[in-house]
């Protein structure tokens, strides 16, 4: 199981009370979820190859945090802030210059160098016990660089101080999920959408935990098949909605059609549409039509298929192409 989560590289509140059908929420404290939550409002949220945006969308996510938590205030800067400030500076020089050099990158430098940043976070925090920034910097620094047990017991104690940060809410959940524990998992990314429901991101990590975990959840009794495949769709839509812009959490909604057990092909290719309208000319394109032929397929329409893989003429996308061809040339065999 914590193999499949390399896909996930990271709820508004229950509707009514069980939008995913689940029968025991449960006293999840620790999370933050708070029972009084439970039925305050409804749940709005709960191929070819698949295009999954967390790298990126992380990568920025994580950057505007630490912006947040590094940026000097309008009032005098503390010293703690202050310490925190040039910590996250060395932090981040040191892992640009790691990412310049690619393949030539000097492991045992870098080593010594991260080192170097868990003693000054120990130092900050050591003389800041109550320091809430320190600790959510430090414990997202020790997820980065794979020392997962010691992130987690950081994020735990930030958790305590403050329980009111999404961000760490969302941490747990993915470093719980990624240890394949998806069950553990959820009432922490809920807790993030509670705090921050305009996050696209926790919408778009609560879809995948979703679909990647299917099974555990039906595994657990707890869920059914419809109310898991409702709030994936969702959280999918929510990601999309709440970052217009972003092109991958939209062609991740589109693709969410694909994976009910029941799927929805005319939602589907109405979406993918909407996405062509809005595309640029080129690959990105030509990727929607590939999608668009895809769903043609399986409504049965090779013609218009056909019709549509014509148009498709970028040689990056000449495997995807192909992988079509052959299925509609099977189809017209029948």
């Amino acid at each position: 199981m914590p193999g499949a989560w390399n896909e996930w590289r990271g709820v508004a509140g229950w509707a009514t009370c069980n939008p995913l059908d689940y029968k025991s929420p449960g006293n999840n404290v620790a999370a933050g979820v708070k029972p009084s939550a439970a039925c305050n409002e409804s749940l709005l949220i709960v191929s070819l190859r698949r295009v999954h945006p967390f790298s990126f969308a992380r990568i920025l996510f994580v950057a505007g945090l630490l912006a947040g938590l590094l940026a000097p205030a309008l009032r005098a800067e503390t010293l703690a802030e202050k310490m925190l400030k040039d910590i996250g500076q060395r932090q981040r020089d040191i892992f640009a210059r790691a990412e310049e050099e690619g393949n030539n990158l000097d492991e045992a430098r870098l080593k010594g160098e991260v080192q170097g940043l868990v003693s000054s976070y120990d130092v900050l925090i050591q003389k800041n016990p109550e320091f809430a920034p320190a600790y959510v910097a430090y414990g997202m620094l020790l997820g980065r660089v794979g020392m997962t047990r010691e992130a987690v017991a950081v994020l735990l104690k930030v958790n305590k101080l403050d329980p009111d940060i999404a961000v760490v809410k969302n941490q747990m959940a993915k470093h719980l999920a990624e240890d394949g524990k998806p069950l553990e998992a959820l009432p922490w990314i809920m807790a993030a959408i509670d705090l921050e429901p305009k996050e696209p991101l926790y919408h778009y990590q609560l879809g995948t935990l979703l679909h990647v975990a299917r099974e555990d959840f039906l595994r657990s009794g707890d869920f059914t098949r419809a109310g898991l495949d409702q709030a994936m769709a969702q959280a999918f839509q929510r990601a999309s909605d709440n970052a217009p812009g972003n092109m991958a959490y939209a062609y991740r909604y589109a693709e969410s059609f694909y994976d009910l057990q029941e799927p929805k092909w005319d939602e589907a290719f109405a979406v993918w549409q909407q996405l062509e309208h809005r595309a640029s000319v080129g690959l990105e394109r030509q990727t929607i039509q590939l999608h668009e032929a895809k769903v043609l397929l399986e409504q049965h329409k090779p013609a218009e298929a056909h019709t549509l893989l014509a148009g498709v003429t970028d040689l990056r996308l000449t495997a995807q192409k192909q992988t079509l061809l052959d299925e509609l040339a099977k189809a017209d065999a029948k």
